[in-house]
């Protein structure tokens, strides 16, 4: 398409941004360091700035979008991760599963200390993941471990072999994503362009394709459970959610959302019979407004056989590496994000400094099981006290959700933004968006990566939230929505 002479010739800008983009992706993937922090921030806002005019000039041609999505993603195909040493850890997971061993036993740690090498260039690998990587159990879930298994399989003695399967993978998950999203939006009659905010998006194909971060995979599932959701085969959707579950942990927080929608939502509203209409008496004006009836006992029969097919499946999938000391490792290392890590925080900062000036020292235990308090209670309530009977308001719930998450949170890499991108494309809020542009920032905390002294930069943390939360409240609280999108 792109070898059209017609197609160049009415495309010469849209042409000129897609090469242009091309080299900058390049530059990202094979000619930048991690602490060449001007380079890197200068690359970002160019590709940024690219991508919104590439969507705003191609959004009626889907199929050039498609093959820009696609083509961006090749640039990183030989590219090892500069941005990122997760995974190092991905690989050593992978190689022990192969080997035999169950990774959530022991750390890496472990076995180079006690000059034990269970797996192809550990002592690479280690070096690789760096100390903190190394001296903690590994945490991700099985559908992770399954695409780190797969990566060993083709790749067992090659570092760039297993990045190169592993990003395949992860394309492969971005256009299930497409597939999916585009059938959905078009099911909510929602243009069919905005799926490109999330699949060509400069974040989502630095940090996923680049730095091979697993957060494509979960929302590929996501996006295809909340598919299968809306066409009613909500069994099938259930086992599919089990997946995303699987992959990443985070959305089991949305599962009290799903309430409204299996009780109160529009599939379960109980028509009159042609019998009862017949022997209904004349009524009064607002007697014939339409007030929908629902059958209360079959949509609560419902949710809790989706919830039992979501923990069952998630089960099954945890169960080939249970043990005592499965659970005890995993609690363990899941725990160190409330109460041990800290990162890249907004309103954790700001209560962690209180503490020191009230008592001396970092209250991260006690604010971090507060903040668990805060989003459990924040979450019950989106799901009984706001109206979350559509897809749109569902999806709507799913991301006000996971934004008062993050923002309570201890820990926010800017990964995992991902999933706050992905609904996003189908309500009317656009923060998140804003949002993948200016996590950039968060980069600058990594100057002293390799040193001891970790303390971030809050200026530039504090910049990153006050656009933030400037968008958000302007949307959410001030601004007023249209009456197509509303949820």
């Amino acid at each position: 398409m792109f070898l059209n002479p017609t197609f160049n010739k009415l495309n010469k800008l849209p042409l000129l941004m897609a090469l242009s983009s091309l080299l900058f992706y390049w530059a990202f993937a094979y000619n930048l360091v991690r602490t060449d922090y001007i380079k890197l921030i200068m690359l970002y806002i160019g590709v940024f700035v690219l991508f919104y005019n590439i969507i705003n000039h191609l959004k009626h041609n889907t199929k050039a979008l498609t093959y820009l999505a696609f083509g961006f993603r090749a640039v990183f195909i030989l590219a090892i991760p500069n941005l990122s040493q997760d995974f190092y850890r991905f690989i050593w997971d992978g190689r022990m599963i192969l080997e035999g061993i169950n990774p959530y036993l022991h750390t890496v740690e472990y076995f180079i200390n006690a000059g034990k090498y269970p797996v192809a260039q550990a002592l690479e690998l280690r070096a690789g993941m760096g100390d903190l990587n190394a001296s903690h159990f590994t945490n991700y879930p099985p559908i992770n471990q399954l695409c780190f298994t797969i990566a060993a399989l083709f790749a067992s003695k090659s570092i760039l072999g297993s990045v190169i399967v592993m990003r395949l993978l992860i394309i492969a998950a971005d256009f299930g994503t497409l597939h999916y999203g585009s059938k959905l939006l078009e099911k909510l009659k929602l243009p069919g362009h905005h799926i490109f905010w999330y699949i060509l998006n400069p974040f989502v194909i630095i940090e996923l394709t680049g730095n091979l971060h697993f957060e494509g995979v979960m929302v590929f599932f996501l996006v295809w459970s909340m598919y299968l959701l809306f066409s009613n085969k909500w069994v099938l959707a259930a086992v599919v959610f089990a997946l995303s579950v699987a992959t990443k942990l985070i959305p089991l927080l949305f599962l009290p959302l799903f309430y409204q929608w299996f009780v109160f939502g529009d599939w379960n509203i109980v028509k009159k019979t042609s019998q009862e209409a017949a022997h209904t008496p004349n009524q009064n004006k607002l007697d014939l407004l339409p007030t929908p009836r629902y059958n209360f006992w079959k949509g609560m029969t419902k949710l809790i056989a989706f919830y039992a097919v979501v923990i069952l499946t998630t089960v099954l999938l945890f169960a080939p590496f249970y043990s005592s000391e499965f659970i005890n490792n995993y609690s363990k290392t899941v725990a160190l994000w409330f109460g041990n890590f800290e990162f890249n925080a907004s309103l954790y900062y700001i209560a962690r400094e209180i503490g020191y000036l009230f008592r001396g020292y970092n209250e991260i235990a006690i604010i971090g099981k507060a903040a668990s308090i805060l989003v459990v209670c924040f979450v019950i309530s989106l799901s009984f006290l706001r109206k979350n009977k559509t897809m749109i308001q569902l999806i709507t719930a799913m991301l006000m959700a996971l934004s008062f998450y993050y923002f309570t949170a201890t820990t926010v890499h800017p990964w995992y933004i991902a999933m706050l991108l992905i609904l996003s494309v189908f309500t009317k809020y656009k923060f998140p968006l804003v949002w993948s542009f200016v996590i950039i920032l968060s980069y600058l905390a990594y100057v002293n990566v390799n040193s001891m002294d970790k303390s971030e930069n809050l200026w530039i943390i504090g910049l990153e939230y006050l656009v933030v939360y400037g968008v958000f409240i302007w949307e959410v609280f001030i601004k007023k929505a249209p009456r197509v999108l509303e949820a």
